[in-house]
């Protein structure tokens, strides 16, 4: 991410990226001592006009009482809130267009990422 940043130079202030995975992992080993695909995972959103230096979102804990289905991280930010901020905050996506890409999305939470 450095050398990608290090490479934009000024261009920087007018980008917004998003890291995503389509899946996480669990958070316990399984008995092969791995991983298996998980529920919950993280994405990281940078730019020049991100609000970042801050965690977006809840964080429930590790504790098994807290892990969705007692082997994952608990989901508490839907990603279409992170793309549809993206989206309309950033590249100016107009409602009706933003449907197209989202369709039936109906924001959960307003996610303040960005400065306008």
């Amino acid at each position: 991410m450095t050398a990608l940043v290090k490479g934009l130079g000024s261009v920087y202030q007018n980008t917004t990226i998003v890291v995503m995975s389509e899946f996480g992992r669990t958070v316990k080993q399984n008995d092969n001592g791995g991983t298996d695909h998980g529920h919950g995972n993280v994405m990281w959103v940078l730019g020049g006009k991100i609000r970042g230096g801050k965690v977006y979102g809840e964080w429930p804990g590790l504790s098994t009482a807290q892990l969705y289905q007692g082997r994952d991280l608990a989901i508490t930010t839907d990603f279409r809130d992170v793309i549809s901020a993206v989206l309309s905050d950033h590249l100016h996506v107009n409602e009706a267009k933003l449907n197209q890409v989202l369709p039936n999305y109906a924001s959960n939470q307003k996610v303040g990422l960005i400065s306008t």
